[in-house]
């Protein structure tokens, strides 16, 4: 084994609280990050992801981290942390969620959720352009997937007014489905974006995008 990652085992395992100040002393190094991944670690993979350079993530290895998830911190750090940098980003929300494993299909969701954030030049339509996504797999009753689900109909509905009406009238039509998962999808989704908060937040926004 790489004598860095032993020196990781032994000094930072366990330790989640200072992966990022470890990340920020080592810097983006794209072959530990895959070698510090490949050790199976669950705070090794964590590091890998804080790492690691977007510019040189493949499709090829997102796919093959995608099918390394088993815990959603992980899922969730990857594709909030790194995955919604990379250049596959998008093609990934379409890809992934016709895959069946839970975690890569929540992955799809959880980018989905990094891009609304992130991706200040992302226009409206293309959010809209998932929306069918979001309906067809909000019946998946799986926690990991539904909660993902949410996350990213959420915070798509807080990127600005627009998008709220949108995501609201969304979330309408996914209540009406006969599925507790979009039940509760929907349900949590309208308490937070009809909120008296996130309609201040979005209105004050807009009022300082337009002068």
């Amino acid at each position: 084994m790489n004598i860095l990652i032993s020196l990781f085992i032994r000094h930072y395992s366990g330790k989640v609280k200072l992966l990022r100040p470890l990340a920020k002393e080592i810097g983006t190094h794209h072959r530990l990050a895959q070698q510090l991944w490949d050790s199976g670690i669950h705070d090794a993979r964590l590091l890998a992801v804080f790492i690691e350079d977007p510019a040189q993530v493949t499709s090829e290895q997102m796919d093959q981290w995608a099918q390394d998830f088993d815990s959603w911190d992980v899922c969730d750090q990857a594709c909030t942390s790194l995955f919604d940098q990379t250049a596959y980003a998008w093609n990934k929300v379409f890809e992934w969620p016709s895959r069946n494993e839970e975690f890569v299909r929540r992955a799809a969701f959880s980018i989905l959720a990094g891009l609304a954030v992130h991706d200040k030049n992302a226009r409206d339509r293309k959010f809209e352009m998932v929306f069918p996504l979001i309906k067809q797999y909000a019946a998946d009753e799986r926690n990991y997937v539904k909660k993902a689900v949410n996350w990213a109909l959420r915070n798509i509905g807080k990127r600005n007014l627009n998008l709220n009406k949108k995501a609201i009238h969304l979330a309408e039509e996914i209540l009406t489905m006969k599925s507790r998962s979009a039940q509760w999808i929907a349900h949590d989704a309208l308490r937070e974006l009809c909120s008296e908060k996130i309609q201040k937040k979005l209105k004050l926004k807009k009022k300082k995008i337009t002068g």
